[in-house]
């Protein structure tokens, strides 16, 4: 989208309902930056899950919706997420919610029954967590889950497709398992798996160049976090579909030996380059892993803002913990020149203090969620 000015998001009001340690909770906040603070296990992170589950996905958490009820309240509690949300001040009202014994979950919007894919029409919502500092020494599976949800930010259909490829894959692996030989049956099967593998690689790609690009443009203007460069390898490339196809014939019986496809989508990985230091990011110390982390997602952040037109909202939970001062305040100026409205958690308000009167305040403990005042 060109040189308009983003649209700005905000969303100013959330109210749980049997969610995590919550009986009901709710909170009203307008600004840029939202602080809770309290100590370890008071529900600091489930907050930021309630608002991960206002997109697509199972959240920031990936627990099942059945976990996510309030463990006291018995085995027949379902739980709801209630929101609203204002796009340059035309609000819009967000709910959804779990019933026991389903397994999958509700939502609305404006009062109209909407599909989880649509949640990303109102909100494109990102965030960084504890669980993510070990993304570049951790396993495969955990790196292409995160540029997926970093695809699924720019493009809202990459979910489906995603979704589909895996039906189609495990389809196919049922045919080997069951001992089926019908090569009509496994031709139609392997087109649909190389349609939706060509759009989720192309997706993968488009996403990659654009966020190189961003993070150079970032790294340009402040040198407060590392630039990293950013490749999918082990994917099926942008091939045509039919060349993926006619490659899934071909390894066919090698898949059959194996129980599974070994080739594909679901086998990529992410590689990350410390560009300042030219080297992988697996080898990086702790501190420059946290460092290159939080510089791809505020890279991804400008650039949502950028491709859709609209600032995305950001949950960081404890990103403020293990950065000296001078990078906390860096890490807040370039959250206010984003744009972005930023959920952030921490043990302690002090962790905060650069931010001024620039955040909205709360204090979390013991199940309530509760304003503070009087520390800008």
């Amino acid at each position: 989208m060109a040189d308009a000015a983003p649209r700005v998001v905000r969303l100013t009001r959330l109210a749980l309902t049997n969610f995590r340690n919550y009986s009901a909770a709710r909170f009203d906040a307008e600004a840029s930056h939202i602080v809770f603070a309290g100590p370890n296990g008071a529900g600091k992170t489930n907050l930021l899950e309630a608002i991960s589950l206002l997109s697509p996905g199972r959240g920031l958490r990936r627990a099942t919706y059945a976990q996510m009820a309030r463990q006291d309240a018995g085995p027949e509690t379902g739980w709801t997420i209630h929101a609203r949300v204002t796009k340059d001040g035309e609000e819009s009202a967000i709910g959804t919610g779990f019933t026991p014994f389903t397994t999958s979950r509700t939502v609305r919007i404006d009062g109209e029954d909407a599909r989880p894919d649509d949640l990303s029409e109102r909100m494109r919502i990102l965030w960084l967590t504890p669980a993510m500092d070990g993304l570049f020494t951790g396993a495969a599976a955990d790196r292409r889950r995160f540029i997926d949800r970093l695809a699924l930010a720019l493009f809202p259909a990459h979910g489906r497709r995603a979704n589909a490829y895996d039906r189609a894959m495990r389809q196919r692996n049922r045919m080997f398992e069951d001992g089926v030989f019908d090569a009509k049956w496994f031709a139609a099967v392997e087109r649909e798996m190389a349609e939706h593998a060509a759009a989720i690689s192309q997706a993968r790609f488009e996403l990659i160049a654009k966020l190189n690009a961003a993070q150079a443009v970032r790294a340009a203007a402040s040198r407060d976090f590392p630039q990293a460069v950013v490749s999918v390898v082990g994917d099926v490339g942008e091939a045509h579909e039919r060349r993926f196809a006619d490659f899934l014939e071909k390894v066919r019986e090698r898949d059959r030996a194996a129980g599974r496809a070994i080739t594909g989508p679901h086998r990529a990985d992410l590689e990350v380059i410390h560009v300042e230091k030219n080297m992988p990011a697996a080898l990086a110390s702790t501190g420059e892993q946290k460092a290159l982390l939080i510089g791809i997602i505020l890279g991804h952040a400008a650039l949502v803002t950028r491709m859709v037109g609209e600032t995305p909202v950001l949950l960081l939970d404890e990103v403020a913990a293990h950065l000296d001062p001078g990078r906390r305040a860096a890490l807040y100026d370039t959250l206010d020149a984003l744009g972005a409205q930023t959920f952030m958690t921490g043990t302690d308000q002090s962790l905060f203090t650069a931010l001024g009167d620039r955040a909205d305040r709360f204090h979390v403990e013991g199940g309530k969620v509760a304003p503070v005042t009087g520390l800008g």
